[in-house]
C-alpha cells in the first residue's frame, strides 16, 4: 500500500464521492476508483458500500480512515522534518477552519501567505468549531482556526481579533423597522440558527444567558449547518438570526436582510495547535503572516 494510495482513499472517504475527490486532489476518476479497488483487493475487505450512485463507508472503512488519516499526518510531520533541517521553506500545511473563518476571513490572508512563499501548499478544510479541534488534536490539521470556546488540554490557543454578531431579520418580518428590541422581546419570534457546536451559536446562546435570558426558551424554527442556508431562511420570512458581520454584509447591503440594534458581543477568533507538535517554518510564517495583520487580543494556554 503506497501513500498515494492513502490520499485517494481518504479523500474518497471524507467526500464519499469518487468524482468530487478525484477532482480535489488533481487525479481522474478512473486513478480514484482504481486506488481504492487496489486496496480492497489487496487486504480482501470491503471499504465502500456501493448505492446505486453514491457510496458510504462501511464500518471497516471507518475504521481505516482514523489510520490513514495518522499515517499520512505521520508522514506530513517527517517531510516538514527535513525541510526544516534543509533550512528551506518548502511542503504543505494542513489547515481547518470554522465556516465564517474559512469562507471569508482566512482566504485573503492565504492568498499573501502564498504569494510570499510559493514552495508552501495549503490545504484547507471546512468544520464547526468542535470538528476544528478534532482535527488538531488528532494530528489531521497542523493548524486549527475556530470562532467557539475549545476546552482541550491537548492544545494550545492564541487568541486575535475576530469579528462581531449581528442580529437579523428578512425584509418583512415584523421586526424590519424596529429601533431596538429587549431581551424580553427574543422569546417571541421564531429563530433560525447555525448547528450545536459552531462557534456563532455557542456565542448567541453564551449572549442570552448573559441578558438574563434561557436560551432554551427560545422557538427554534430550523437548524442548518451553513451561514449561506441560514441566510436563506431569514430572507424568506423562517425567523431571526445571529450572524457574524463577516457572512451577512452582502446580504444587508442588497437589502435582502435587515439588521435589528441588539447589543451582541464581538468574538476573538482562536489558532489552535497541538502541544506537543513542534511548529515548523510554514507554521511559524503563516502565524507571523497573520499576527502582523490581526491584532493580538490574548494568548492563553486551554
Amino acid at each position: 500500500m503506497t501513500l498515494e494510495q492513502l490520499r485517494i482513499f481518504v479523500a474518497v472517504a471524507e467526500r464519499e464521492h469518487v468524482t468530487r475527490a478525484a477532482q480535489a486532489i488533481n487525479i481522474t476518476q478512473s486513478a480514484a476508483s482504481s486506488a481504492v479497488a487496489a486496496i480492497e483487493a489487496r487486504y480482501k475487505t470491503t471499504l465502500f458500500h456501493r448505492i446505486g450512485r453514491r457510496i458510504e463507508l462501511t464500518e471497516a472503512g471507518r475504521l481505516f480512515l482514523v489510520e490513514a488519516r495518522g499515517v499520512l499526518a505521520r508522514a506530513a510531520a517527517a517531510e516538514r522534518v527535513l525541510n526544516d533541517l534543509a533550512g528551506c521553506l518548502r511542503g504543505s500545511l494542513a489547515l481547518h477552519a470554522s465556516q465564517t473563518i474559512a469562507n471569508y476571513w482566512l482566504p485573503p490572508l492565504m492568498y499573501r501567505f502564498r504569494l510570499a512563499h510559493p514552495g508552501v501548499t495549503l490545504q484547507l478544510a471546512i468544520g464547526n468549531t468542535e470538528q476544528v479541534a478534532a482535527a488538531v488534536r488528532e494530528g489531521i490539521a497542523d493548524l486549527g482556526f475556530a470562532e467557539g470556546e475549545i476546552d482541550d488540554p491537548a492544545l494550545s490557543r492564541q487568541a486575535i481579533e475576530g469579528d462581531e454578531l449581528v442580529l437579523v431579520v428578512g425584509g418583512r418580518h415584523a421586526w424590519g423597522d424596529r429601533k431596538d428590541v429587549g431581551p424580553q422581546d427574543l422569546s417571541q419570534v421564531s429563530w433560525v440558527l447555525r448547528e450545536r457546536g459552531s462557534g456563532a451559536r455557542a456565542v448567541f446562546e453564551d449572549a442570552l444567558s448573559n441578558l438574563g435570558l434561557d436560551p432554551s426558551t427560545l422557538l427554534i424554527s430550523l437548524e442548518l449547518p451553513s451561514n449561506e442556508a441560514v441566510c436563506a431562511a431569514v430572507q424568506a420570512g423562517a425567523g431571526a438570526t445571529a450572524i457574524s458581520n463577516l457572512v451577512v454584509g452582502p446580504w444587508l447591503q442588497a437589502g435582502t436582510l435587515r439588521a435589528v440594534p441588539l447589543p451582541l458581543p464581538k468574538r476573538h477568533f482562536s489558532i489552535l495547535r497541538h502541544r506537543e507538535r513542534a511548529a515548523s517554518h510554514a507554521e511559524r510564517a503563516l502565524l507571523d503572516l497573520i499576527l502582523k495583520e490581526r491584532s493580538i487580543s490574548s494568548i492563553e494556554t486551554i
